[in-house]
């Protein structure tokens, strides 16, 4: 008893500090899903949520199940010399425990499949298209007016937005040009990779204003702790005012004289 007591007590420490860790670090990402704002962040969650539950399910009772024989079975309780009844063949038993996890686990990835061809798959109805490119070590934003938005990495403070307006349908085409990158916003979108000489698609549609935090979830290099994603959502005339700001500096800096 005091054995699984030490168990019990170890696996409790291990999850706790496994929470803990996972939301240390600059620009860590909480270990808690955070509010999609995006109709696929939101059906990655109800996948998430779909698998998770069932998962857990059957985990309690499989350790329930298993902490029950060894209390209900320990050796203090026999006698000595006792050997438990030895059961084989028991050919009914073996075909459900062989069957029944292959359907669990063919539901789940069937479960993902689906989901992965409606949220990663290129839109035809979108308002634009930005061709988002990881590079080490930060992320380029190429909009269709013309103008990039250059989100270099860094530890030492919030990265420049990639900004986009709310309630529009948005295509995300992504690009990699050194070593593979993946962008990811969990409360936007899944993680999508950028690969060298091969485009990936998603896209996002964010129904509020306001700012959400990503970071690249491919290890890229040395660098690939500084490469944060922000995202910022804003009303779709303060979005027209911000492109227009982006094209006046733009225009001003080609109209300086180089030095």
């Amino acid at each position: 008893m005091r054995l699984i007591t030490r168990s019990l007590v170890s696996l409790l420490g291990l999850l706790v500090a496994a929470i803990s860790l996972s939301g240390c670090g600059i620009g860590g990402l909480s270990p808690i899903f955070p509010t999609p704002v995006s109709p696929n962040g939101q059906n990655i969650y109800d996948t998430y949520i779909g698998i998770s539950v069932p998962a857990l399910i059957i985990f309690i009772g499989v350790e329930a199940a298993l902490l029950w024989i060894v209390v209900k079975y320990r050796r203090s309780r026999q006698p000595a010399g006792y050997v438990p009844p030895q059961t084989h063949g028991n050919t009914p038993l073996e075909i459900v425990w062989t069957i029944a996890p292959l359907v669990v686990v063919l539901a789940i990835a069937l479960y993902s499949f689906v989901e992965l061809q409606r949220d990663f798959q290129p839109v035809n109805n979108a308002a634009f298209t930005v061709v988002v490119s990881g590079h080490q070590f930060g992320w380029n934003y190429a909009y269709p007016q013309g103008f990039t938005v250059h989100q270099e990495g860094t530890l030492q403070g919030e990265v420049a937005p990639f900004v986009v307006p709310t309630n529009t349908l948005i295509k995300l085409q992504f690009q990699g040009t050194d070593v593979i990158h993946s962008w990811w916003v969990p409360a936007i979108s899944g993680k999508t990779d950028a690969v060298p000489g091969y485009d990936n698609f998603s896209w996002l549609k964010i129904d509020r204003t306001g700012k959400w935090k990503g970071e690249c979830a491919e290890l890229c290099g040395v660098g690939h702790a500084t490469m944060q994603i922000v995202v910022q959502a804003m009303s779709q005339s303060d979005y027209d005012q911000w492109v227009q700001e982006q094209l006046a500096t733009k225009k001003g800096a080609a109209a300086s004289p180089s030095s």
